[in-house]
This record gives C-alpha cells, sequence and structure tokens, in this order.
C-alpha cells in the first residue's frame, strides 16, 4: 500500500513539473496565462465509512487551473496589436466556432479580416448604420478592412469668420471685375467639392461701397459668378447686422464634371468689421474628395475606424468584449483560445470600458502572467517532492528486505 501512495506523490510531482515546466515555455508567449496543479488527498473508504485511524492512500491531481490575472502590457507601436487592460476576452470565430483569448496579436489575412496567428477571426458588433451612432451588440460579424475608397461628400456650407478693415474706402475701378484688382478691396478662396469628389476653387470678392458699414461680396467658383452680390452691414460696434441671421443661400451650381449641382449655404455669423487690417479669422467647409485607406485606429472603448486620405474616419464596428462567472471553467484550447463549458458559465459580452469589462490598448500587447522567479522556485519544490517521493520507494523496499530475510 505504501509503494501506491509513493508512486502517486511522483505522479503528483511530476505533473506538478510538467505544468510548471509549460509556464516557462510560454513565459514569452503574449496573452499566455500561467497554470497551476492543484492537487487533493486520497483516502479509502468502506461502506461504512473512512476510519479515524486509516492511513491516506496518497494524492491525486484535482485539477490544472489557469490563472486569469493581468500581464503587463508592452507597446509595440503596431496598430493591429491590441492589449486588453483589465477583464474580459476577445471574442473569436474559428471557423464558426466561437472561442475565446487575451492574446491580441492580430494581423489581416488575403481577405483582409482580422485574425489572430491561429486564423481565428475577430467579432465586432456593426455599427447600427443610417446615420444613427451606436453599435449593434446583440450581433457579432467578423472584422474586415476593405480596400474601397471612402465616398466623397459635396460640400454644402462653407463658413467664413472674416474681419473687414472699418477704415475701407471704396474701390477705383467700378464696375466689379474679377480680373481687375482695382475694382475690389480684397478677396480669399477655399476649395470645395462636388458629388464626385472634384475640387473646385470658390473664390470672395469683397468690395467696400460709399454707403457707411457697408460691403458687397461676390462668390464665384472657377471663374464663374454664382448668384448676384450679397450685401454685408454692419453697426457701430462692427457686428453683422445683414443679413440678420447670418448665412447667405447661394444658388445651386452645376459643375462641367456631370455631378450633382452644389448648393452652399454660408455662415458669416462670425464676421466682423473692425480696426484697419483684412484677416480671415476662420474659413471651413464641409466636403471632402474620395480617400484611399492609409490604416485603422482604435480607441479605448474597442472602437475600430478605418482612416483615409481625406480625412474621413469610418467606424468598422466595436470590439465584442466577453466574460464568464467562472473563467477557470473554460476549455484550454491551445494556442492562447478558450472554449465554454457548464462550468464557466454562461457568456455574456459588452463593449470595453462598460460593466467589469476592461479597456482597449491599441498598439500593445498584454504578456505572459507567468513570474519566472516563481515558476524556478516551483520547480525546486516539485523536485524536492519528487526526491521525497522516491526516497520513500527505497525506505519501504529496505523494509520488504528486512521481512523476506527474518529467519
Amino acid at each position: 500500500m505504501s509503494f501506491r501512495t509513493a508512486l502517486s506523490g511522483i505522479a503528483a510531482a511530476t505533473t506538478d513539473l510538467a505544468v510548471t515546466s509549460n509556464n516557462i515555455a510560454n513565459v514569452s508567449t503574449a496573452g499566455f496565462k500561467e497554470g497551476r496543479a492543484e492537487f487533493g488527498d486520497v483516502y479509502a473508504a468502506s461502506i461504512f465509512g473512512t476510519s479515524r485511524n486509516t492511513a491516506g492512500s496518497g494524492v491525486r491531481v484535482s485539477g490544472i487551473t489557469q490563472q486569469f490575472t493581468q500581464g503587463s502590457v508592452e507597446f509595440t507601436n503596431r496598430n493591429l496589436d491590441i492589449a486588453i487592460s483589465g477583464g474580459g476576452f476577445f471574442t473569436l470565430s474559428n471557423n464558426g466556432a466561437t472561442v475565446y483569448s487575451r492574446a491580441g496579436n492580430f494581423q489581416l489575412d488575403r481577405d483582409g479580416f482580422v485574425v489572430n496567428p491561429g486564423g481565428a477571426r475577430l467579432q465586432v458588433f456593426p455599427p447600427i448604420g443610417g446615420g444613427n451612432p451606436g453599435f449593434e451588440t446583440g450581433r457579432l460579424q467578423d472584422l474586415q478592412l476593405t480596400t474601397t475608397d471612402s465616398a466623397p461628400n459635396a460640400t454644402s456650407e462653407v463658413i467664413v469668420a472674416s474681419n473687414l478693415p472699418a477704415n475701407a474706402q471704396p474701390p477705383v475701378s467700378a464696375p466689379f471685375d474679377p480680373n481687375d484688382t482695382n475694382s475690389f478691396n480684397h478677396s480669399t478662396s477655399i476649395t470645395v467639392y462636388d458629388s464626385l469628389g472634384v475640387a473646385h476653387v470658390h473664390t470672395l470678392y469683397y468690395v467696400k461701397t460709399a454707403n457707411p458699414n457697408e460691403w458687397q461680396l461676390y462668390n464665384y467658383i472657377n471663374g464663374t459668378a454664382v448668384g448676384a452680390a450679397q450685401t454685408l452691414q454692419y453697426d457701430a460696434q462692427g457686428a453683422l447686422t445683414a443679413p440678420a441671421t447670418g448665412f447667405i443661400t447661394l444658388p445651386p451650381w452645376t459643375p462641367p464634371t456631370g455631378a450633382a449641382p452644389v448648393a452652399i449655404t454660408m455662415d458669416l455669423r462670425s464676421s466682423t468689421q473692425y480696426g484697419e487690417r483684412f484677416a480671415i479669422n476662420d474659413l471651413r467647409q464641409d466636403g471632402f474628395t474620395t480617400g484611399r485607406l492609409i490604416g485603422i485606429e482604435v480607441s479605448q472603448q474597442g472602437v475600430v475606424f478605418a482612416r483615409y486620405t481625406n480625412g474621413v474616419a469610418d467606424p468598422l464596428g466595436q470590439i465584442a468584449m466577453s466574460t464568464f462567472p467562472n473563467q477557470q471553467g473554460l476549455q484550454n484550447l491551445g494556442d492562447n483560445q478558450f472554449a465554454q463549458t457548464f462550468e464557466s458559465g454562461d457568456v455574456r459580452r459588452g463593449g470595453a470600458g462598460t460593466a467589469d469589462f476592461g479597456l482597449i490598448q491599441s498598439g500593445a500587447l498584454e504578456s505572459s502572467n507567468v513570474e519566472l522567479t516563481e515558476q524556478l522556485v516551483n520547480m525546486i519544490i516539485a523536485q524536492r517532492n519528487f526526491q521525497a517521493n522516491a526516497q520513500m520507494i527505497q525506505t519501504n523496499d529496505q523494509i520488504q528486505q528486512t521481512i523476506i530475510n527474518l529467519r
């Protein structure tokens, strides 16, 4: 009986060494969670129960559990390296099967899907769309980066915050002629876009009239007049009084590109007439041309944006985070992937930064949570346990030999 007891101790020490060896082997594996061998004592019980005077029958491995403590976050400056700081798992689709992982070393496959080194696709909550913000947290889809261009947006508003000199005099030449610099006081221009993303030059000409605090504003696109002159009137304090709302709606201008007519509303509410200098304090518009994909960006809430050369950032989805009532009940599949089991409980999903889910750190990886010094100490302890149990077998053998040699 004592031989079997010592053998169980050797087997337990061997398992402990195997777990420690696996931890040390994965000390540099991104997102790896160290394992711990857990043991329980063994007693032989009769139908009447175990006697208080019965010696134990050894030890058995009751489980090898993963320790889901936080690993350190190491910055890599690579956008597709994503770390979780806090609780939760990445949700992945591995050939249709849902798996979970803490390793965020993702890459693109040939079809533009974001995958881990094993080919499992990262899952996100898709955007609601239709101009509505937010994401469909009840539905998952693969995260895919498309290589198509970003669609253009025609200019609909031009914001002009100009300051006109209060001491200006009417031009020496009349009437106004955009080709005669002596027929206007000041000018400025901005690039606007039609519905096909083609750029056009919108030029504004300011002409001081003979009336106090009054100006004429002429609008030209690509050298063609757009509507009649607009009257700007200022009060004695230099504030704009006409147009009363501060907005001017220009008549639609039809570009020669075959695009839809460009209808521009000008916002002049910040226009003033102060001092002796002409200045443009703000000049911007809301249109943009087509754009090429230049990369992705991931926010702390896990929202993945595709960034284009035209400055547009389109949300592709929000990274789907998952957690479980009993994380140690997950089944370890290898390749830093886990599967849900009955012991783990039902999965609960959400976005990063909500409930007990951690935050997302783009351009970083979570390192293994293995503490190498601790594992080396565990190795020594397991080795001593193995030696002690081996010594017990040797001692039992000597006892058996003594008994046999009795005469």
